[in-house]
């Protein structure tokens, strides 16, 4: 049996050495063959140096490093797509997924579950973040077409059948979460307490957070779509009625009051209508846009590892393109 981890990291050298000492902890004095897949998204720190003295101590360490920032999603897919581990487990590197619980979840997958995810039950956030999340949380339950469990993040096991399915899925706008529900099979859960971050300040901003959550929304649901299609109903025959109003006061000769008024509410509120309709009908039009250019998801520059037989790096400059995500 071997477990690939798949970690990507971005601008986070203070992270790594504790990052290093907790998985060596819990692999230390196991029976187990593994793989610490690191994924540099485009880090700008000291991050490359730090993993690199990870990888001498530990030939299990392999450094992936993309060409530029590519986003959270696609390195989570550069890591699936170099695994070679019979299950994968994804995590993130600020220590707010604990990797002591991989244990619990390996048992899980030897006892015959193909996707194990790790559900918190409790977040750390508070303030303006945390009201974000529990408004995007229940804003997704009411928008998603079928049930995703999006409590437990990207921090999950598979199977490496299960890693096979969510390869051959070409989209470029990536919801990993979503994606992994949607492929199926056997799923149970672990719980957890979720930490803060072990050192230094969160790297997802709040528009990358918006941005993920846009992708979660419009990646998996119709409907605002159908939303705006009856909005659009009701206010329409809301607007015949007011004239049939209207045209019942003239006939009885009741005069109306002139007036601006009711013309400029009812523009500026049908606009208003037009232009948030036109808005989500161009979130779906521009996913579409990026799947039709076909650009890759990632690029990958190098591959940084130490044969266990050898005391120096093992450096792979990836010179050709890549097929990046494929079964």
């Amino acid at each position: 049996m071997k477990l690939s981890l798949i970690i990507p990291v971005f601008n986070e050298e203070s992270c790594i050495p504790l990052l290093r000492e907790r998985i060596g902890q819990v692999f230390h004095h196991k029976e187990w063959d593994y793989e610490v897949i690191l994924i540099n998204d485009g880090s700008t720190d000291q991050t490359t140096e730090k993993i690199k003295e990870w990888i001498m101590t530990d030939p299990h360490v392999i450094l992936l490093e993309l060409s530029r920032n590519f986003g959270h999603q696609a390195a989570i897919t550069a890591g699936l797509k170099e695994s070679q581990g019979d299950c994968v487990v994804i995590m993130d590197a600020d220590l707010q997924d604990p990797p002591e619980l991989i244990p619990e979840m390996l048992k899980k997958w030897q006892e015959g579950s193909q996707v194990v995810l790790a559900e918190r039950s409790s977040r750390s956030e508070v303030g303006l973040k945390r009201f974000l999340f529990i408004f995007f949380y229940r804003a997704f339950d009411l928008l998603s077409d079928f049930p995703i469990k999006i409590s437990s993040g990207v921090f999950s096991l598979i199977d490496r059948r299960v890693v096979h399915h969510l390869l051959s899925l070409r989209e470029k706008n990536r919801f990993i979460p979503g994606l992994r529900s949607w492929v199926g099979f056997s799923t149970t859960n672990v719980h957890y307490e979720r930490q803060p971050r072990a050192v230094g300040e969160p790297k997802q901003s709040l528009r990358r957070l918006l941005r993920y959550g846009f992708d979660a929304i419009f990646s998996f649901s119709y409907k605002p779509l159908r939303f705006s299609f009856f909005f659009g109903l009701i206010i329409s025959a809301s607007c015949f009625l007011y004239a049939l109003v209207l045209i019942t006061l003239r006939i009885l000769g009741i005069n109306v009051v002139p007036g601006f008024t009711t013309t400029a509410v009812a523009i500026f509120f049908l606009g208003g209508v037009i232009l948030i309709s036109n808005g989500i009908i161009g979130e779906y039009l521009g996913r579409v846009y990026d799947e039709v250019k076909n650009r890759p998801l990632f690029i990958i520059s190098r591959k940084i590892s130490r044969p266990s037989n050898n005391t120096r790096f093992s450096i792979e400059e990836y010179t050709t393109p890549q097929r990046n995500h494929e079964s």
